[in-house]
Parts: C-alpha cells; sequence; structure tokens
C-alpha cells in the first residue's frame, strides 16, 4: 500500500478531531500546523464574523458617547439652546469639563484591564461599561448647571476608559501579531465613522429643537444613550471571551487559536509577570518613546473628537450646518485608516506607515493655520488632509506595541498605559482651541497639532530603526526570551 500524504490542518477542521484518508477510513490526529496558511485563513473568517462587528459597532458608540458634548456645545446656539447657554458654562467650563473627563480617563485603563484578565470576563465587564456609562448619557439629557455637567462627565470617562484597551486584549487573544493592526483599525475607524454618524445625528437633532419642551442637545442624549444601553445585551450574549469558551468553535479549531497566538506573543495568559518584567514595561526608554508618540497622536484625535463641529463653526457655518459639514473629514479618516493598517501589516512597515500619515497630518494643519481666516473653502481642505494623519496612525502605534512589549506576559499592562496616554493627549488638546481665536482661524490649535504630528513621524521612524538594531543584534526581551521584533 503506497503512503499517505497527511491532510494539512485545514483539511483537519472540516473533519473535525479526525483525519479521513484515502480508504475513506478516519484516524485519530490532533497534531497541527499553526504555519498552515489556509488554516489560519479558515478559522479567521469564522472569527471576523464573530468578533470585528460587533466590537466595531460598540466602539462606533463609545465614540458617539464620547465625542456628543462636542456636538451639544455648539448644536442650536443661534437660538441660545446650546448646552454651554443652557447650563451657563461658558468656555472655560466646557474645557474643565472635557478635561476631568480624559483625567478620569488616564486614571482607570489599568485597573480595568486588571479587573478584565483577572476577575471578570471580557462580555460581562465589557457589556457593564456600556450599559453603565450608556445611562449616564441619558441622564446627562437632564442637566440644569455646571456641577452636574462635570460630575456626569468625569463618570462617563472612568466607565468609558477601560473599553478600547479591553477591546484591543480581546482581539490580542484571538489573532496573531501580524494579524491584528487590520482589525484594531476596523474598530479604530468605526470611530470616524462616530464622528461622521454623530454629525449626521446632531445636524437631525437640531430640527427638532424645543419638541416636548427640550432642547435638541438634550435629545442627543436621549437618543444615543438609549441605543447604547440597548447594544450592552449584544455584548453580554453575543461577544466572545476566550477560544476555550466558544461553543461555536470544535475542538481542534479551539486548539489552534490557543497554538497559534502563542507563537509570538498574545492568548489569556494566566502566568504573572516578574517585577523586571512589569518595571521594563512601564518604564524603559522604548516603551515611554511609544507612549509618548501616542500622546502627541491623541492631540490631533482630541482635536477632531471635541472640537471639529467648533472648527467647521469657525468656518463660517451655522452650527447645525456645522454638524453636517464635520462628515467628510470623518469618512476620509475611515478609509485610509483600513488601508493604511493592512499595509503595515501585510510589509510588516508600522513605523513607516505611521510616518508618513503623520507627516500628511502634520502639513494639513500646518497649512491651515498659514491661511487667512477667511479662506474657509482651503481650511476646509486642510481639515480633511489633517484627517489622514490621526486617526489612521492609531491602529499601527496600538498593534505595535502589543507587538514589541518587554515580556509576552506584560502585553494587557502595556495596552492600557499606552491607552492611558490617550487621556494626557487629549488634555492638551482641549485647551490649544481657544474661543478668542476664532476670527484668526485658530492658529494655536492648528500649529499645535502640526508640530505633535511631526513629533509622532520622528518617533515613529527612531523607533524603526531601534527595532531594526534589536533584531540585527537578536535581542533578547525582558524574560531573556528570544524574540523577533515587529518593525
Amino acid at each position: 500500500m503506497a503512503t499517505l500524504e497527511k491532510p494539512g490542518i485545514a483539511e483537519q477542521l472540516e473533519h473535525g478531531h479526525k483525519t479521513v484518508t484515502a480508504e475513506g477510513g478516519e484516524v485519530n490526529d490532533d497534531v497541527m500546523d499553526v504555519h498552515d496558511e489556509k488554516a489560519n485563513k479558515q478559522l479567521n473568517r469564522k472569527l471576523d464574523m464573530r468578533i470585528i462587528p460587533l466590537c466595531c459597532w460598540i466602539y462606533l458608540l463609545n465614540f458617539l458617547d464620547r465625542g456628543n458634548i462636542g456636538n451639544s456645545k455648539v448644536l442650536n446656539a443661534e437660538t441660545n439652546d446650546d448646552l454651554l447657554q443652557q447650563t451657563g458654562m461658558g468656555n472655560g467650563g466646557y474645557a474643565l469639563t472635557v478635561t476631568l473627563f480624559s483625567i478620569a480617563y488616564a486614571f482607570f485603563e489599568v485597573p480595568s484591564n486588571w479587573i478584565m484578565k483577572h476577575w471578570v470576563r471580557p462580555s460581562l465587564w465589557l457589556g457593564f461599561l456600556l450599559a453603565a456609562w450608556g445611562v449616564l448619557t441619558i441622564g446627562f439629557a437632564g442637566v440644569q448647571d455646571f456641577a452636574t455637567v462635570v460630575v456626569l462627565r468625569f463618570l462617563i470617562g472612568m466607565f468609558e476608559a477601560g473599553f478600547f484597551p479591553g477591546i484591543v486584549y480581546l482581539i490580542t487573544i484571538w489573532y496573531r501579531y501580524d494579524e491584528r493592526a487590520v482589525r484594531i483599525a476596523l474598530v479604530i475607524a468605526f470611530c470616524n465613522l462616530s464622528g461622521a454618524f454623530g454629525g449626521a445625528i446632531a445636524y437631525g437633532v437640531g430640527h427638532i429643537n424645543g419638541t416636548a419642551g427640550l432642547e435638541g442637545f438634550r435629545w442627543l442624549f436621549i437618543i444615543e444613550g438609549i441605543i447604547t444601553v440597548l447594544s450592552a445585551f449584544l455584548v453580554w450574549f453575543f461577544l466572545p471571551d476566550y477560544p476555550t469558551r466558544a461553543r461555536w468553535l470544535s475542538p481542534i479549531e479551539k486548539q489552534l487559536s490557543v497554538d497559534r497566538v502563542a507563537l509570538r506573543g498574545g492568548g489569556y495568559q494566566q502566568t504573572h509577570a516578574s517585577r523586571r518584567e512589569i518595571l521594563e514595561t512601564c518604564f524603559h526608554p522604548r516603551m515611554l518613546l511609544h507612549y509618548l508618540a501616542y500622546i502627541a497622536d491623541v492631540v490631533p484625535q482630541g482635536s477632531f473628537t471635541f472640537f471639529t463641529p467648533t472648527i467647521v463653526t469657525g468656518l463660517g457655518y451655522t452650527s447645525i450646518h456645522a454638524q453636517l459639514l464635520t462628515v467628510p473629514p470623518w469618512c476620509v479618516g475611515f478609509v485610509v485608516a483600513i488601508t493604511a493598517s493592512y499595509s503595515a501589516d501585510h510589509f510588516n512597515a508600522r513605523g513607516w506607515h505611521i510616518a508618513i500619515l503623520s507627516t500628511l497630518g502634520g502639513v494639513g494643519w500646518l497649512t491651515a493655520g498659514f491661511l487667512p481666516a477667511d479662506a474657509y473653502v482651503s481650511r476646509y481642505g486642510c481639515l480633511c488632509l489633517a484627517a489622514v494623519g490621526a486617526f489612521p496612525a492609531a491602529p499601527s502605534l496600538t498593534n505595535w506595541v502589543t507587538c514589541n512589549t518587554p515580556s509576552l506576559l506584560t502585553i494587557p499592562l502595556a495596552i492600557a498605559l499606552h491607552n492611558s496616554c490617550a487621556g494626557l493627549g487629549q488634555i492638551i488638546a482641549q485647551w490649544i482651541w481657544r474661543p478668542s481665536e476664532v476670527k484668526q482661524g485658530y492658529p494655536t490649535g492648528n500649529f499645535m497639532c502640526a508640530s505633535f504630528s511631526f513629533l509622532v513621524a520622528a518617533i515613529a521612524i527612531f523607533l524603526r530603526l531601534w527595532y531594526g538594531s534589536m533584531n540585527g543584534k537578536g535581542k533578547l526581551d525582558a524574560g531573556l526570551v528570544e524574540r523577533v521584533w515587529a518593525y
């Protein structure tokens, strides 16, 4: 009898644990080749259908609820029905409110990821966070004074803080290192859509101002809050936790899911990291550069999130039409984010992609700063070019950290620390768009965003060269394990 060639893992997946021989018989065979690309693609198709659409939707809601305060700031301002005038908070109070939101965001990310890793499985924890800030958002519709706005916004920041790090950690559990950026990009790209979606909703809500005795901004919070609360049930019932708990995977698919991510870091780790591994994750110079780059990247990100309606209003448009005109820049960012992130993973060239995108974004901000304040069309075009920078670079910045943590055991910690930097970047963004500069076209905001964009590009190039040197020298990680460092 001729020797039978052993089927690939893809064929094994189709028939469960058993391999079908040429004679039609079956033999037990649990040995799997994690490098079988056909099998991995087949598994990814299942994962992508189950995990990514839901993560994209709930992150869209995350940014929708985060950015609605920016919409409410100018919505129906012509009739004195905007958030600022109805609560007597003023522009200084608005800046303080969003600053406290960002402080809460920075402080609660690490504890949130620690809870999710050690105590509560992802679907339960993320669903709880979603429901909590959804309820608070609905409550925001009843605010009458500045103090209530501050308290509610701080609590929303506290519950939103752990959401994105939790999603990224979930992606590291299920996907290989060179498959994550495009998935993270798809999730992050939906914050671009949330900006577009939020602007469109605000445009529509602006036309029902006064209905049932409620201002338009109150209807905005009610509608978006209800959608968020209802979506928490989708997370609780449909978001997967770990491969071993996935009833919709066969045993051999579960094993492949676990084994393939373990090759280059990822998956659910029960082993505790050493003191050295934790300290290097927190304080190693190259990790500090990663964190600094993300702080810098979030300054223009935060400008888009909290001030796009303000910027567009400054281009000479009414508050309602400004909501609609915020849509195109977000759509540009959405398309570029997905395309660039796929390319960065495919070519293992995250550093160069980040540098190019950030440079283009910086040029957009810089040009807008130099243009005359009344060059409305040109400055609006610059805003669209600026959208090519911050948000499209963020997925590769985030994935780069998950690939190159000093220890594979500290990936959740690195994700949380990295995203905590978003709070610091948002704080900076919230103080550079000065109301007194509206007639000058906000030069401080534009020039600051340009400077931070160019800083991101410079750090990305430096880290790319550093990792190339580390690979050339065979640099071990903090656990003295041989690693291939991602570019």
